[in-house]
């Protein structure tokens, strides 16, 4: 059977699924991939550009969302899985979508976001022309495993693509480490230069505390986020790179956006983000370090991140119920802190709406909560709605934190507890879901006409 062959029912599959209501974001890729194993290969080989990829545990959907407002303002035309699908079935089901007639596909370049544990079966077929690895944190231990695993098949997806440009952050040693021994002008490196956005110390649930190397635990100068930051093995067996690409002199303003001044090589400019949190100026580092690499000029990047919206769910607000929603998506400890971090940042007290399930997509140990700083909103909340399949176990988590159980309250079904939650008050309520309860409010939203889209 030819591939158009193949194309043409993968396609039809994918519309028979759309049709039935059950959506078909990876479906179609999934099939052609049955009929095809190296469909990945043949179709990426037609985009006259190549294309990028984008890994991290946290960030992926932003990062990619800024990469695409930076390269398409330069009038490149992207196929690019924007509904995170981000296995192997997602990247398919996108290139199916953009295949034209013959060798002809409807993109100059692709650009990818792939899960961490899929980038070293995705990245051999792609082969693209750049590769940014952001950053590693605990997550899913049932799915995942520990950091380790995951830092060797990302080691394997390195080696298996050895002209990919890779942009890794200096200030993950981790992922620094992943350009150890690469040739000249391979590796472009990302980090942080400003002190005044350093931790007092170094959180209970950092990770990547050790040398790679030796075993021996890194001396850190200053941590901005987990374990991210500027430190050294004592051993002197590594240390953080020097960035290539950095931000200085950082303002956060809480919720609402960041600023800070981008360096790339010996160019600077300002960065106005409409994105809230020093982990949004780490994605946008990842960014830039990115297009920079595949040729993005600075005035190009600063303005496509200056255009960049909310990817869904991500900081992402709406109006409902006649009350500002604002959703921050949080699903481990690390991306949690961050948030929670922000969100202490504004002014005044706060009326949550936080989800916690435990689906396969989040990771059937809740665990990680007891490790996410709850206590730094303690004192600023002013009634917490507490929904999802593991409800009460969050609300004793926040009992923990500080919260005082007359400003708590469970209620398991989402679309319950977001009316309740909507009907405390007139000021803004912020929603604090994890992965797939942020699906399924995304989805009530879109069905009350608040928000727009669907990525089911």
């Amino acid at each position: 059977m030819i591939l158009e062959t193949k194309i043409a029912l993968a396609r039809a599959a994918g519309a028979l699924s759309r049709r039935s209501g059950r959506g078909a974001t990876s479906l179609p890729g999934k099939l052609l991939m049955r009929m095809e194993p190296r469909a990945i290969e043949r179709l990426a080989r037609r985009l006259p550009a190549g294309s990028a990829v984008i890994s991290a545990t946290n960030g992926k959907t932003t990062t990619a969302a800024m990469v695409a407002a930076i390269l398409e303002r330069g009038g490149t035309r992207l196929v690019h899985n924007r509904a995170g699908a981000n296995m192997a079935g997602g990247v398919a089901s996108e290139l199916l979508g953009a295949a034209r007639r013959g060798d002809g596909i409807d993109a100059d370049a692709g650009l990818f976001e792939v899960d961490e544990f899929w980038l070293d079966r995705v990245v051999p077929q792609l082969q693209p022309r750049a590769l940014l690895l952001a950053n590693l944190f605990r997550d899913q231990l049932d799915r995942y495993g520990e950091l380790e695993t995951i830092a060797d098949r990302w080691s394997a997806a390195v080696a298996a693509a050895p002209q990919t440009k890779l942009v890794l952050n200096a200030d993950d040693p981790l992922v620094a480490d992943l350009g150890r021994g690469s040739a000249p002008g391979r590796v472009t490196y990302f980090g942080v230069q400003d002190d005044a956005m350093a931790l007092p110390g170094m959180a209970h649930a950092s990770d990547s505390k050790h040398c790679r190397r030796c075993g021996a635990p890194y001396v850190y100068d200053s941590i901005y986020m987990g374990h991210m930051g500027h430190y050294h093995c004592p051993n002197g067996d590594s240390r953080r790179p020097q960035p290539d690409v950095y931000a200085t002199d950082v303002t956060l303003d809480g919720t609402r956006g960041a600023r800070f001044e981008l360096h790339v090589g010996a160019a600077d400019a300002t960065v106005a983000l409409p994105l809230p949190g020093l982990y949004n100026v780490y994605n946008a580092l990842g960014a830039a370090a990115l297009t920079s690499a595949l040729g993005a000029s600075l005035q190009q990047i600063v303005a496509g991140l200056a255009a960049t919206q909310a990817a869904f769910g991500r900081a992402e607000t709406v109006t409902v119920g006649g009350r500002e929603l604002a959703i921050l998506l949080v699903k481990n400890p690390a991306g949690a802190n961050e948030v929670l971090r922000t969100l202490a940042l504004d002014e005044g007290e706060h009326d949550v709406l936080a989800v916690l399930n435990d689906n396969i997509a989040d990771g059937r140990d809740i665990s990680w909560v007891w490790d996410a700083d709850f206590e730094v909103i303690a004192e600023r909340v002013r009634q917490v709605t507490c929904s999802g399949t593991r409800a009460a176990e969050l609300a004793l988590r926040l009992k923990y934190a500080g919260i005082a159980p007359a400003r708590l309250r469970v209620v398991p079904g989402l679309e319950r507890g977001l009316d309740a939650a909507l009907g405390d008050g007139a000021g803004r309520l912020v929603a604090l879901p994890t992965y797939t309860a942020m699906l399924a409010l995304r989805e009530l939203l879109v069905a009350r006409g608040a928000a727009q889209g669907s990525f089911r």
